[in-house]
């Protein structure tokens, strides 16, 4: 039986890594004021963050609609037959409607589809990553329990965490207040980020300087990787250069058997904004 794995732009997967495993990812919307971009179809992540340091407009993001979805079940159905086996892992359900919008498209549909649909927990190459994994072992011949079986071993290991250069978005976005943000600014101070066990974005710790946050964050996966052989991915919002040379350094450090560099994209960059770096690792068991 055929097994497709669909996700959401939001989880920042390459074109053509989405091609070559056949991949289907359902676009997210992003708005400057009146002008609407569809997520990696209309507006491409360095488009976004070119537009994002010029606009004075705050960006904002929508959930693709339960008929978006329907649709998107009805093509692979239409294209792969009536076995075919769908699962759908998408952006955490506690940071947007995406997952609901997948579940209600569901129950819409009157042709009798295999349709598992996943709340990740998870955001951005996080759930891309895991996106990924699932539709390799889809081509070397996993069954549905195996694949499902390896998803949530990813989503209950997987370690993430995110420095941002700037607190101006989550301020703006609300995830902080004005004053912490301005004092934040002052005294250097660069939060460590997470996605806490519900799919929430919440601090891990804060420290003065970038330098002095990835020390840290390398010292809480030296933790958890225990010398192990481990998969990574580095994430950025526009500093290729950063980026690449933190993932030489995770190379030196662990046991590496994969890696991705990934710039995510404009639905999690409208909340973080350029300058992030992000660090994304499981276990390779």
């Amino acid at each position: 039986m055929p097994i497709v794995i669909l996700t959401d732009s939001a989880s920042d997967i390459d074109a053509s890594v989405r091609q070559s495993l056949g991949i289907v990812a359902v676009p997210l919307k992003i708005m400057f004021g009146a002008e609407t971009y569809v997520d990696a179809v209309t507006i491409s992540s360095s488009e976004f963050f070119d537009k994002l340091k010029q606009s004075s407009v705050m960006p904002t993001t929508s959930q693709p609609s339960p008929l978006e979805f329907a649709e998107a079940y009805k093509a692979i159905y239409e294209n792969y037959g009536k076995d075919v086996q769908i699962i759908a892992i998408l952006l955490s359900g506690s940071l947007s409607g995406t997952y609901q919008s997948a579940m209600i498209a569901k129950s819409m549909l009157d042709e009798n589809i295999d349709i598992t649909v996943i709340d990740s927990r998870k955001a951005s190459f996080v759930h891309g990553m895991i996106c990924v994994e699932a539709a390799k072992a889809a081509q070397a011949g996993n069954n549905k329990e195996q694949i499902l079986d390896q998803i949530d071993r990813y989503l209950d290991e997987v370690q993430v965490y995110f420095i941002v250069d700037t607190l101006e978005f989550l301020q703006k976005g609300g995830r902080i207040g004005r004053a912490s943000a301005v004092i934040g600014s002052l005294l250097n101070i660069k939060p460590i980020l997470t996605l806490d066990t519900a799919g929430y974005v919440s601090a891990f710790d804060k420290v003065r300087g970038t330098k002095k946050a990835l020390n840290r964050v390398f010292e809480a996966l030296q933790e958890y990787a225990k010398g192990e052989p481990v998969k990574i991915a580095v994430l950025h919002s526009s500093v290729p250069d950063q980026a690449a040379e933190l993932l030489e350094r995770l190379k030196q450090e662990f046991s590496v058997t994969d890696s991705w560099l990934e710039q995510i994209g404009p639905v999690i960059g409208t909340h973080t904004g350029p300058g992030l770096l992000g660090i994304v690792m499981v276990k390779d068991k």
